[in-house]
């Protein structure tokens, strides 16, 4: 879910905005799929546009057409629009579905990209990978597309600093890991850290990233079963009668929190370098063994995962490991819930074309433009800028 509901940004989020001629500048660098004789509004113009509704709490093509001709001088012109000379729905909707997808991404990635701080070292910066459906899409996709977006987010600042569009593909694994390569090329990984969960726990991956100047943080499942097993060894006995080995390096971070609805949520991360030099897997530093126990419904629970990085113990101890991992749920719970409930992206039924890729980019766009302004609530700011369209400019 979103943070704890604030109208002020947060304390140690860098305030940055990216203003209207800078949108524009960016989208200037997409190709008008348009024949030259019927543009009647610049390409740049409209997609600014549409931006800037969304901004002012507009979630639908129809409705960012009806507020934009409500609009006034001072919020139109700065968009290249006038008043009385806006765009319907259909016209909207038939360029979105026209667009270069990829082309929207790679400009969309590089004017993002400029909203965050740069890293302060190898493995200051966090990037989480994951994948999302768009639900209202599912219905016109007779053979189902389990998963229509790969996004990468910076941990830190909440900002969406890469989209690749998934247009087919029946396994949810099969679909994200096809485009992950191409996603990965679109970022600088220069002392940024990958984390994803264990479908992304692949060899190439991790080369990749590596030699791109980055390094990971992977969970290990059963997708891997000789690392996953190896180690198990190390931490696990073989059965309930024995002892597990004795580390020779052994490193211990843990948590304790409490609140949304469970009365204490306790990780405990241990890390060593034990496998280090032993495993052949690319680039491997250490590996670790994270236990989480917490109360909710009068139940305790209680779940092992393991994982491993690139990074060294003397750049990344477990407690820097722990928030890695903790970070990495900024993907879930700070932009694909904000863009699903707050945004209605799964009402969403636009399904022709590049339209819906577009249409997603976009409010990745709205979602970073307020985490890098500062604000932790999204339907918040959404709310304040609904009624004060011209700071939305």
């Amino acid at each position: 879910m979103e943070s704890t509901p604030s109208a002020r940004p947060s304390a140690t989020a860098a305030p940055t905005t990216m203003a209207a001629a800078n949108l524009l500048a960016a989208f200037a660098q997409i190709p008008d799929p348009r024949r030259p004789a019927s543009v009647v509004y610049p390409l740049a113009s409209l997609l600014a546009l549409a931006v800037t509704a969304m901004l002012a709490n507009q979630r639908s093509v129809l409705a960012i057409a009806e507020w934009a001709a409500r609009q006034r001088a001072a919020v139109l012109e700065p968009l290249g629009l006038h008043p009385g000379q806006t765009p319907c729905q259909s016209t909207l909707q038939r360029l979105f579905a026209r667009l270069d997808g990829a082309r929207v991404s790679d400009v969309l990635s590089a004017a993002l990209a400029k909203q965050a701080s740069a890293p302060a070292g190898r493995g200051s910066q966090g990037v989480a990978i994951d994948g999302k459906a768009q639900r209202g899409r599912l219905q016109y996709q007779p053979e189902g597309c389990p998963v229509h977006a790969l996004s990468a987010v910076l941990h830190e600042h909440g900002i969406v600093v890469a989209q690749e569009a998934i247009t087919a593909g029946k396994e949810r694994a099969e679909a994200e890991l096809a485009v992950a390569p191409t996603l990965l090329a679109r970022l600088d990984w220069t002392d940024r850290v990958l984390t994803g969960d264990a479908l992304f726990c692949q060899r190439s991956l991790c080369r990749q990233v590596l030699a791109a100047g980055g390094d990971y943080l992977l969970l290990v499942k059963e997708n891997q079963p000789t690392l996953v097993q190896e180690i198990s060894w190390l931490f696990e006995p073989a059965s309930a009668r024995e002892q597990p080995l004795p580390l020779l390096d052994q490193r211990v971070a843990q948590t304790v929190e409490r609140g949304h609805g469970r009365t204490q949520d306790r990780r405990v991360l241990t890390a060593t370098t034990d496998l280090t030099g032993y495993s052949d897997w690319p680039g491997l530093g250490q590996v670790f063994r994270l236990e989480r126990s917490w109360r909710k419904d009068g139940r305790t629970r209680h779940t092992i995962h393991y994982g491993i990085t690139s990074l060294p113990p003397e750049v990344a101890g477990p407690k820097r490991l722990l928030a890695l991992k903790r970070g990495h749920w900024q993907i879930e719970n700070g932009l694909h819930y904000v863009k699903d409930v707050t945004l209605g992206e799964d009402r969403s039924l636009i399904h022709v074309g590049h339209g819906p890729d577009v249409m997603a980019m976009l409010r990745d766009t709205v979602v970073s433009l307020i985490r890098g302004s500062g604000w932790r609530t999204i339907a918040s700011r959404l709310r304040y800028l609904a009624d004060r369209p011209i700071d939305a400019v």
